[in-house]
């Protein structure tokens, strides 16, 4: 093999490694990113997924508390005595499923975001758009998915 040929070889292995590369780099910035609507808030999921299930008994939710129902992408909470809230559990920043509502605030573990137990509203970011609200109906004692 040529010195011009070796050149060529050792020059394709670079291109070839730097392809490689950058192709690794933009598939994770694409895994990091999160799908986002016009506003630049994540795309919530649709509101009617498990309309009608019972989540739980009013008696189940805290009060000034609340509690993830992860399969069913919601959030509980009662603010005050017997009024109930619910929104949807995925993360406005990047998506991450909230894992808790304690002292009246939502917290996502992902980046330390947390959300107001009573608007959703964000009352610490990174997250700049409130969790989106969810409907529920409260029957008696149970509550479920409207």
């Amino acid at each position: 093999m040529s010195a011009s040929q070796e050149r060529q070889v050792h020059f394709g292995r670079r291109t070839v490694l730097a392809a490689v590369g950058a192709a690794g780099v933009a598939a994770a910035l694409t895994a990091c990113g999160g799908s986002k609507d016009d506003k630049g808030a994540e795309a919530a999921e649709p509101a009617g997924k498990g309309e009608g299930e019972t989540l739980a008994r009013t008696a189940d939710i805290p009060e000034g508390g609340g509690v993830v129902f992860a399969d069913q992408g919601v959030v509980v909470t009662q603010p005050t005595a017997g009024a109930f809230k619910a929104f949807s559990s995925k993360c406005t920043h990047q998506g991450c499923a909230v894992k808790g509502v304690t002292e009246g605030a939502i917290t996502c573990p992902c980046h330390g975001s947390t959300f107001d137990a009573a608007t959703g509203e964000v009352t610490a970011g990174p997250a700049t758009q409130p969790l989106p609200e969810m409907r529920i109906q409260v029957t008696g004692d149970s509550i479920a998915l409207a």
